[in-house]
């Protein structure tokens, strides 16, 4: 799909790579300037560089001071900021453990990373959108966070924070001309999860051949799949979808497809 955003400003956190990377190229070929953000600069700007309307921007979401440096430095730039693609987060990899064994540390880090950043970008940037009478917002959820799994508790608690967060913000911003909206993907091929899941030596090759066993597409999805429902969401036409968490699962979520 396409869709005319010529003229706007749009911000994506973690955007050097995966899922990030897609939608801030997405938004790009349809003619945002687009801040690809990332805590990695050189990898920031090597991915901006790929298009003329891309800006690198190193960004660390959980540095309250860094996300008020950047917005400000955006909007006098430009004087304006359109929209902005809360994607960045974190997972713990290969150490999955029930609620009893999970580490403190992991649950601080990822509650940090994949909720608590999602306020504060959200928060300053919503400060110019509410000023500017116009603006959407864009978060990355997970299916996650609408269906618990087990063994990851601080990312299942931070996405279902997301899911809620959006919604509470869809509340307050949308009177103001501001749009909040979540996507929940599911499994998502990425490099992370071609090495864990996918890959021929992945550690956890084997559950995810039974997890595909419940989508009714049999596959995992693409990263180009997610940018696509972001575009959508950011898409000038889409003018009353507010509050809403757009699934993009294969219909995992949907119900179950095994044989009983």
């Amino acid at each position: 799909m396409t869709a005319d955003l010529s003229g706007t400003v749009s911000l994506v956190t973690g955007a050097a790579r995966g899922i990030g990377q897609a939608i801030a190229d997405r938004l790009a070929a349809n003619g945002s300037t687009v801040y690809y953000t990332d805590l990695d600069a050189g990898q920031s700007e090597a991915a901006a560089a790929k298009t003329p309307n891309g800006r690198g921007l190193k960004l660390d979401v959980t540095d309250t001071a860094d996300v008020a440096s950047v917005i400000a430095g955006i909007t006098a730039d430009h004087g304006r900021l359109d929209l902005l693609v809360n994607n960045a987060g974190i997972n713990t990899a290969t150490d999955r453990k029930p609620i009893d064994g999970y580490s403190r540390d992991d649950w601080d880090r990822i509650l940090t990373v994949d909720l608590t950043a999602v306020f504060e970008m959200s928060k300053a940037a919503a400060a110019v959108m509410r000023t500017q009478g116009r603006g959407r917002i864009v978060n990355i959820a997970s299916i996650a966070g609408l269906v618990p799994l087990r063994l990851q508790s601080g990312f299942v608690a931070a996405k279902a924070g997301v899911v809620n967060l959006t919604k509470s913000m869809a509340l307050e911003l949308g009177p103001h001309g501001i749009l909040v909206n979540g996507i929940a993907p599911g499994s998502i091929l990425t490099v992370g999860t071609r090495q864990l899941f996918y890959g021929d030596g992945g550690g956890y090759k084997e559950s995810a051949r039974r997890m595909l066993d419940h989508v009714p597409l049999g596959r995992p999805g693409t990263v180009d799949e997610i940018a696509v429902a972001a575009l959508f969401l950011a898409d000038p036409e889409n003018t009353y979808m507010n509050g809403h968490i757009l699934v993009v699962d294969g219909g995992w979520t949907a119900g179950y497809t095994r044989d009983f």
